[in-house]
């Protein structure tokens, strides 16, 4: 029996059987590997998402795994072959698609959001949706693509330059690929970040990290550039404080890029944006060039997937990792490993 765990409301999650079937045409049966809990997976366990998803709901879009059946008229992919899932289904005809902005679309089915998701061990998708992932590329590794194409997109609506001096306001898994992406851009980053222990992580990946409540950020950051502010700030934190510190630090023509979700509505310095003429930009997902940067990043070594890490645990143990994560202390990211030991589907 292959299992899945479903959101069936606030603060409960159950293990059942999954609801298999055979794919269709343009469709791929997948043997989900490792899934990676993220902070829209959290709103969603909380409740805070309940008149988007419905419930009972497979979670998961952060994944890795393998093909185990192609459906007719699919080419190119075979069983066997490593994947992993760009969560997204466009209409093609609203006025985001028809100016080239799929992604955005406004009709969007997020999958894993606003269908069933990978936190199970058969999950069929429409095969448009699969990116090859490299044989050297380990499984648990390659369940981060999906949120470096999240940085990666962050840090090109961003336009980061080489040379350029960026702050990241957030230091979770998010904001750490922010970081990490746009020192690979040639900045030169700092993180600024609440917890010791995300502080901790970042050093250990080469990035100076910043405690807020321990110094002044702002003025760190005019000693840093000389007086000159920041080129670029990410407000990752989803905090009110957050979004502050993220306009304080910003130079003459300044570029902020928001990334975390405020689930209200924030007061914003209007007057620095005008003194300083800043600018402000949304970023929300990925393309296809996303995913695929994302993939070469974590290949090649630049994202250090498996220092972000904290934890596998097996399918039947994924509430009680929502619950480590909800908690904090000295975690990251978890992952949970969907694969089906009895039928062997993922090595």
């Amino acid at each position: 029996m292959t299992l899945a765990v479903r959101y069936t409301a606030a603060r409960t999650l159950v293990t059942g059987p999954a609801d298999t079937r055979s794919p269709g045409p343009g469709e791929v049966e997948l043997a989900p590997a490792y899934v990676g809990i993220c902070g829209t997976d959290l709103h969603i366990f909380h409740g805070d998402m309940d008149a988007r998803v419905a419930a009972p709901a497979v979670l998961g879009h952060e994944m890795s795994g393998r093909v185990v059946r192609v459906g007719p008229d699919v080419e190119g992919w075979q069983p066997g072959d490593a994947v992993t899932v760009m969560p997204l289904r466009w209409d093609g005809t609203c006025p985001a698609c028809r100016t080239g902005h799929q992604h955005i679309c406004q009709k969007l089915d997020f999958i894993g959001i606003d269908s069933p998701g990978a936190m199970q061990q058969r999950w069929t998708v429409p095969a448009s949706t699969l990116v090859r992932l490299p044989e050297s590329v380990s499984l648990d590794r390659a369940a981060l693509v999906e949120p470096t194409a999240v940085a990666v997109h962050d840090v090109g609506r961003a336009e980061v330059r080489g040379g350029e001096r960026v702050v990241v306001v957030g230091g979770g898994p998010v904001g750490v690929l922010i970081a990490l992406v746009a020192r690979a851009e040639g900045a030169d980053v700092r993180v600024v970040e609440l917890s010791a222990h995300r502080r901790r992580l970042a050093a250990d990946l080469g990035l100076l990290a910043w405690d807020p409540a321990a110094a002044d950020v702002p003025e760190l950051v005019r000693q840093w550039t000389g007086d000159a502010g920041a080129d670029v700030a990410f407000e990752v934190s989803g905090a009110a404080g957050g979004v502050d510190t993220a306009v304080d630090v910003l130079g003459v023509r300044g570029r902020l890029c928001l990334v975390a979700i405020h689930p209200r509505p924030r007061e914003v310095n209007l007057h620095r944006f005008f003194w300083r003429e800043l600018t402000l930009v949304g970023a929300r997902l990925y393309d296809r060039a996303d995913f695929e940067r994302a993939v070469a990043l974590v290949a090649e070594g630049t994202i250090s997937a498996e220092r972000l890490i904290s934890r596998v645990v097996p399918l039947t143990e994924a509430p009680a990792a929502f619950e480590a994560l909800e908690a904090g202390g000295d975690v990251m990211k978890i992952l949970v490993d969907c694969t089906d030991e009895t039928e062997g589907a993922v090595a």
